[in-house]
């Protein structure tokens, strides 16, 4: 059975991988980028949250393999929407975590650290949230995950992505850049929800 990811995002696709090796091992899981199959086309992501993003992008890209005549009746796509929400800037950047600053990931991290230093004490309480969409012949679902701490403004850290720098997780004291990988998918909230979503995979591979 083929898990086809609907993302072409490098990161994302690596974590993927790591925090799903012994499920792919176990139900013999080919897992694989959308690119592999046919060429990354724009998804409009016009969601009103993390879960309507999430399964726009999984049902676009099942329908496009779908339509080319390369989707085999047991591959499943899973997408990722996620993002970081701040508690002081009303729950911003939110679902246009990715889009934050119309630029790329470190300039959407230099946005946030920015306007994270104009708070009174220069951070705030924060989560990152995950959602995973899956869509297969049997229909759509998804699961959620989530990590809370706070964000700083001044950058920490050489490992992880995006907004990682400047988020520490409750019960840490460093980022989530100055952890090593094992230690952030042992607590992040694209492990929890890829989790959440292994009992679907699961359901539908038996």
């Amino acid at each position: 059975m083929r898990l086809i990811l609907a993302t072409s995002n490098q990161d994302k696709i690596r974590e993927i991988k790591e925090i799903y090796a012994a499920l792919a091992k176990r139900l013999k899981l080919e897992i694989l980028a959308w690119d592999k199959l046919i060429t990354p086309f724009e998804i409009e992501e016009n969601g009103k949250n993390f879960k309507e993003n999430a399964l726009i992008k999984s049902k676009a890209v099942f329908e496009a393999l779908k339509n080319k005549g390369i989707l085999k009746c047991d591959d499943i796509v899973l997408s990722d929407d996620s993002g970081i929400c701040v508690d002081a800037l009303g729950g911003k950047p939110g679902i246009h975590s990715a889009r934050y600053s119309g630029g790329n990931a470190v300039d959407n991290l230099n946005l946030l650290c920015a306007e994270v230093a104009k708070l009174p004490h220069k951070t705030s309480n924060a989560h990152y949230c995950a959602c995973i969409g899956i869509s297969s012949a049997q229909g759509d679902f998804s699961a959620h995950g989530f990590m809370y701490g706070r964000v700083i403004s001044t950058p920490k850290g050489q490992n992880g992505f995006g907004y990682d720098p400047m988020f520490i997780p409750k019960g840490f004291e460093q980022t989530l850049a100055e952890l090593s990988s094992e230690e952030k998918n042992a607590i992040s909230h694209r492990t929890q929800a890829l989790e959440n979503a292994s009992y679907v995979l699961q359901a539908l591979r038996f």
